[in-house]
């Protein structure tokens, strides 16, 4: 299974990286079915379209259009999802989340465990990286996207 989702996370970062060529913050996500079929994908627009909820979650999920439900789902993200993209997992019942990285940023990877999501956190290098590099080239945007504001 862990071949599986390291496709479907492959997704997600070739996703990311198109978010930094833009000159957004490299995160990606993706939709997929359990068995692995691509349903959609999207990455962090936040800089690009001047809009704060627009997180990769966020475009992948918009991009999957209307769905009778959403608990066959599989949501594929480089980085733990924030509280306000957790939310949404939640709200919409999607039944499982596997990430690329969570020690950069935990999110709510927690209170979704506790909520019967099934979150599976592949510690992946590559989206480390990734991440840690636009980071010290942009503290700003980066405490910005998380909701860490400089007074």
């Amino acid at each position: 299974m862990s071949e599986l989702y390291e496709k479907m996370l492959a997704v997600a970062f070739e996703e990311a990286r198109h978010g930094l060529v833009e000159g957004g913050i490299p995160i990606g996500a993706a939709m997929f079915t359990r068995t692995g079929e691509l349903v959609s994908r999207g990455h962090n627009r936040r800089v690009q379209q001047g809009d704060p909820g627009m997180h990769a979650e966020t475009d992948a999920f918009r991009r999957a259009g209307r769905q009778r439900s959403y608990s066959n789902l599989v949501m594929v993200t480089t980085l733990a999802p924030c509280w306000y993209c957790s939310g949404l997992v939640r709200q919409f019942r999607i039944g499982k989340v596997v990430v690329g990285e969570s020690r950069t940023f935990s999110g709510g990877i927690d209170w979704l465990r506790e909520n019967g999501v099934e979150v599976i956190d592949l510690d992946n290098r590559e989206c480390r990286e990734l991440l840690a590099g636009y980071i010290t080239a942009h503290p700003d945007v980066w405490n910005e996207d998380i909701g860490v504001s400089s007074y």
